[in-house]
């Protein structure tokens, strides 16, 4: 019996650290898409993955915070526009992804 113990505690560790692994890769988008490109589809029953892209993409701003600073390219893609510059003069809305 303290044998299959043992090996109970190796599989929970390994898993722990697989998931782990995951997590720190999933906060990277880029690397986390080349990574699983190369794991087997049999793989992804074995770690929940929506709730561990959830966790590790979840960011820090919450409701009611303001938005932080960042500039994006205009459409004309020759200046950038900064989030600031609407600060206290209009509401931004920001849409990613499609909205039809």
């Amino acid at each position: 019996m303290p044998a299959l113990r043992n090996i109970g505690v190796a599989f929970a560790a390994l898993y722990l650290a697989l998931t782990a692994g995951l997590v720190a890769i999933m906060r990277r988008p880029i690397l986390f898409g080349e990574v699983m490109r190369h794991v087997p589809d049999p793989m992804m029953m074995l770690f929940p993955f929506k709730q561990l892209w959830y966790f590790a993409r979840a960011g820090h701003v919450k409701v009611g915070d303001p938005a932080p600073e960042f500039d994006l390219p205009a459409a004309d893609r020759k200046s950038s526009i900064s989030l600031a510059s609407f600060r206290g003069k209009m509401p931004v809305v920001l849409i990613f992804g499609s909205y039809t």
